[in-house]
Formats: C-alpha cells, structure tokens, sequence
C-alpha cells in the first residue's frame, strides 16, 4: 500500500501516468499487469485523497468574515447562460 506521507501528489501523478502508459502498451506479462493495476488503483486513491483535502482548505482560506464559504469557478454551470433578454408571455 502506497504511504499518503511519503508520496507527492506530483510523485503519485506521474508514476500513475507511468503506469498507464505501460498497461496501453500491452507489453507487461498478466501477473505484472494485475500489479500495475493494483499500484495504479493505490496511487489513483492517493491523489483523490490530496485533491480532496486541497479543496477543504481553499474553502477553508475562502471563508467571509460572516463565516459563508466564498465559492468562484472558473467554469459557467449548466444552467447558466449568456443574459438573453427574457421574452414574456403577454397571452
């Protein structure tokens, strides 16, 4: 099992992308696939884990004075569209 404290997010990204590239090239053994698979799945969690926890402290840095969560994305959400005058049904 992968140690969270002893590997990077950046470590545990590009041994994962390692991994991901030998398993498309289909040139490891199937015992040595399932192991790649099983340290990929080890590493996938880890940086899940990181991402995770580096979103609970930009929430917690975004807080307001009144104790709401600031939150800005950069991506418009779905319902979200460019302001079009609203047509009204007059009948």
């Amino acid at each position: 099992m992968v140690e969270k404290k002893t590997v990077s997010f950046e470590e545990a990204l590009r041994e994962l992308e390692d991994i991901a590239e030998k398993l498309e090239r289909g040139t490891l053994s199937l015992e040595e696939s399932i192991k790649a698979y099983e340290r990929g799945m080890e590493l996938k969690k880890v940086c899940s884990e990181r991402l995770v926890d580096a979103e609970a402290k930009i929430e917690f840095l975004s807080k307001a004075p009144s104790g709401e969560i600031v939150k800005s994305s950069v991506k418009k959400k779905k319902d979200e569209s460019p302001s079009k005058p609203v047509e009204e049904d007059l009948f």
